[in-house]
């Protein structure tokens, strides 16, 4: 019987994290890339599962990069 006295273990995630939940898969596929690593690895660290601390690295700053696109009018 699992859980009778502890609550279950479950992951933190960071607002990082959450922020790349929110975002659509074409535009994670693009942070992923920038970062090098695949949409699977990303995910996972969005889901709050262990990664290396590379990629985690890697997201964290192409998340904070300034997005390229056309400029606003």
């Amino acid at each position: 019987m699992r859980g009778n006295r502890q609550p279950a273990v479950r992951a933190t995630v960071t607002d990082a994290q959450t922020s790349f939940r929110a975002l659509s898969r074409h535009r994670r596929t693009k942070l992923a890339r920038a970062a090098h690593t695949t949409l699977v690895k990303a995910d996972q660290w969005g889901r709050g599962d262990a990664t290396p601390p590379e990629v985690a690295t890697a997201l964290e700053r192409a998340l904070k990069a300034p997005a390229k696109g056309a400029p606003k009018k």
